[in-house]
């Protein structure tokens, strides 16, 4: 299947090109190098997924209004303000093919930019007296927050199980995806039960979005997410292929891959665990799994009346399953 983001995102192409527009207002400053990183940051340009999932999940629960371009540029500088602060904590130089905001203005900088990015979209939400998007969107930082943090301690004593993978993704991706559907619906429909089905499609939407992306680490194509292949074994990150494979080996094998990531140089142990990922079927299980929560994600739009919103949020979940970059 051809699927390709600027098709898919044909329904709500008119409202993107209005909510960049609010996006750049609402990210202007008085002070002169706030506005100067703000213009850089507009030059990095995204694939804009999470406001196309504002816009089309409002869409799909009613019609665009002045609500649904406040809620997309909150969730746009929620997330901008984690891109800069996880390039500091990654010490990333480039995103997006250009040079990461701490490369060019160093990580002092790029942690107030931040930090001004996440008050600015909490002051929108409080200026247009949205105070129901504040705690949806309050939720979804506190769950990324308390995921990454969850990671970093799993992956320091390399005891990740699939159990609590799922609970790290969950929290640290579909948490936002999750907020964006959310949000999206909440500000076109005053119906609690379709609002809380678009954050439950938001929520498996964003696992197997991040199931996709951990797998892509595996077989070699370039990431969504803008890091090489192999980028989470060489930072010893345990994502779904290589959990799956361990608890599939026998306790020497696990034993002896756990050691080989934990202690071993990035070159010499990646073909070897590439090989054991392959023996214990670690990417037909992520594959497998992915299919799952997309097939589950398309069951959530089912009691919504049929639309070309509709059918775009379907073939959006298709998207996410199938992309290779």
């Amino acid at each position: 299947m051809d699927l390709d983001l600027k098709k898919i995102s044909r329904p709500v192409e008119n409202e993107l090109d209005e909510f960049k527009i609010h996006f750049r207002e609402a990210i202007r400053s008085k002070v002169a190098l706030v506005d100067l990183v703000s213009k850089y940051i507009l030059r990095q340009k995204g694939k804009k997924i999470r406001p196309i999932l504002v816009m089309l999940s409002a869409k799909l629960c009613g019609d665009v209004s002045k609500r649904t371009f406040t809620a997309a540029t909150l969730v746009e500088m929620l997330h901008t303000a984690t891109l800069i602060h996880d390039d500091v904590v990654d010490d990333a130089k480039t995103r997006r093919g250009l040079a990461s905001i701490n490369a060019v203005w160093k990580n002092k900088i790029a942690v107030l930019m931040g930090d001004f990015m996440l008050s600015r979209g909490l002051l929108l939400a409080l200026e247009n007296d949205e105070c129901g998007f504040l705690k949806i969107t309050s939720r979804a930082v506190k769950r990324m927050s308390e995921g990454e943090l969850l990671q970093i301690q799993k992956n320091r004593k390399f005891d990740v199980n699939e159990e609590t993978y799922f609970r790290i993704i969950s929290d640290k991706t579909a948490s936002l995806i999750n907020a964006c559907c959310e949000l999206g619906a909440a500000s076109t429909s005053k119906d609690k039960n379709e609002v809380k089905l678009m954050g439950e499609f938001g929520e498996n939407l964003g696992i197997a979005f991040q199931l996709r992306d951990d797998l892509l680490d595996y077989i070699g194509k370039k990431k969504i997410m803008g890091k090489s292949a192999g980028s989470d074994l060489k930072e010893k990150k345990f994502t779904l292929p290589l959990i799956h494979s361990l608890n599939n080996a026998t306790k020497k094998e696990a034993k002896d891959i756990v050691s080989l990531v934990k202690n071993g140089s990035y070159s010499k142990s990646r073909s070897i665990v590439m090989d054991f990922i392959k023996e214990h079927n670690g990417i037909e299980y992520t594959i497998d799994k992915t299919t799952e929560y997309c097939a589950t994600a398309k069951n959530n739009l089912q009691s919504f009346k049929p639309s070309e919103t509709k059918e775009t949020m379907i073939k959006f979940v298709d998207f996410i399953s199938e992309r290779v970059n």
